[in-house]
């Protein structure tokens, strides 16, 4: 089955109602027929075997444990099926498919890659409970190396109690509860955005940088406890204004904070200027609640913003061991930085490149008239950085 199509539901009832239940819960898994021959992978689980970049191919009607199966999920990338993974699926669930397999032992060494046939060879028909779990190593959904993972095999049953097939469902090898911890506090349209990005690509997008002014005299002057509940409470409203208008949030250094409003998912890159220039308003109209729970004046917390627009920014999703973010190359990221480190006194500057990509309604719903804006360049203003004044002198500003 190609890449692009979902999966057909299996032509048994009863097979095709477990799809249903499995496609509808989010779950990784797949289904064989009583014969092991595979009738449906749900699009979650292909979706993460392609590292979120493409939905994997499926041998639709091979034999789970047959060479095409095998060498068409061995060319899933980097996200590929090892074989190690084929060999415990096996080891595993043997004793089913040597009972369901008219023929036995025989037979079923003739429809396995050469490659598993030791297996089979080391196979006893003992039984099985009708549901179990077992550890699976040798996969990578997430690319890098191979992760450890659980997989739930269970029959699936006709109303007369004959077998109708096996579904599987794979899982991370951590519980519930750390997965709850993981996601119980993310945002799903946040996330889905993450994933449209997963292939680092050349991306036009609206670049925001802020950071908390006179932080180092703010630290010295709080006990490290409120210091630290400060910078957690100005991130979490960061990172809310940043998703609720439909930006991505980038790395967190220190007070400061990168997000970026890409065209492709706002919709147009006038849609994609207006999303930076809310999120910074509502930013710092944030900024009054944070410093009441923080028992602050609103004047102790002054957010100075950078706004920019990168018309060849790079940008990709980086995943590691221990976390992912989105990250951006490009001039322009640069040149948002120095925008930002100019903004004293709390201004919210944006360039001329972002303004002009304001369309008239987008413009008049944030209250501007980018035709008859006057720019200073930053190399003019006099609050300056010698930073700016180096390294992106004429970029050309105006307060937001």
């Amino acid at each position: 089955m190609e890449r692009k199509d979902t999966c057909p539901l299996p032509g048994d009832p009863t097979l095709a109602a477990t799809a249903v239940a499995m496609r509808d819960a989010g779950q990784w898994g797949e289904i064989y027929d009583r014969n092991w021959r595979i009738v449906y992978m749900t699009n979650e689980l292909r979706t993460s075997a392609g590292l979120g970049l493409e939905l994997v191919s499926v041998p639709l009607g091979e034999h789970v444990f047959g060479r095409e199966a095998l060498e068409t999920r061995l060319g899933w990338g980097t996200g590929a099926m090892q074989l190690q993974a084929f060999r415990d699926m096996l080891s595993a669930l043997g004793p089913w498919v040597l009972a369901d397999i008219p023929g036995g032992r025989a037979a079923l060494a003739e429809m396995v890659d050469p490659r598993l046939a030791d297996i089979v060879d080391g196979l006893s028909p003992t039984d099985l409970p009708s549901m179990f779990t077992f550890p699976l190593t040798g996969m990578s959904p997430a690319g890098g190396g191979p992760v450890p993972l659980r997989m739930m095999a269970s029959r699936v049953y006709e109303a007369d109690g004959r077998i109708a097939g096996t579904a599987l469902i794979l899982m991370p090898a951590v519980g519930m509860s750390v997965l709850a911890t993981m996601a119980a506090t993310g945002d799903v349209g946040h996330f889905q955005r993450m994933q449209q990005v997963a292939k680092a690509t050349r991306r036009p997008a609206a670049v925001l940088f802020a950071d908390l002014e006179s932080s180092s005299p703010l630290a010295r002057r709080l006990s490290t406890h409120a210091y630290f509940s400060l910078g957690r409470r100005l991130a979490r409203a960061a990172d809310e204004c940043i998703v609720d208008s439909g930006g991505l949030v980038g790395r967190h250094v220190g007070d400061g904070v990168v997000a970026f409003f890409l065209a492709e998912t706002a919709g147009s890159e006038s849609a994609a200027a207006r999303a930076c220039i809310k999120a910074a308003r509502d930013l710092r109209q944030a900024m009054f609640a944070v410093a009441e729970r923080s028992e602050l004046a609103a004047e102790d917390l002054v957010l100075r913003f950078g706004l920019h627009w990168g018309a060849t920014l790079y940008v990709g999703l980086v995943t590691t061991i221990g976390r992912a973010e989105i990250a951006a190359l490009g001039d322009e990221v640069n040149e948002g930085a120095r925008i930002e480190a100019c903004a004293t006194g709390g201004r919210a500057l944006a360039s001329k490149e972002l303004m002009e990509r304001l369309e008239p309604d987008d413009a008049a719903a944030l209250a501007l008239d980018p035709d008859r804006v006057t720019y200073t360049p930053l190399a003019d203003l006099p609050t300056a950085t010698e930073k700016a004044r180096r390294d992106a002198p004429a970029i050309a500003v105006c307060e937001v």
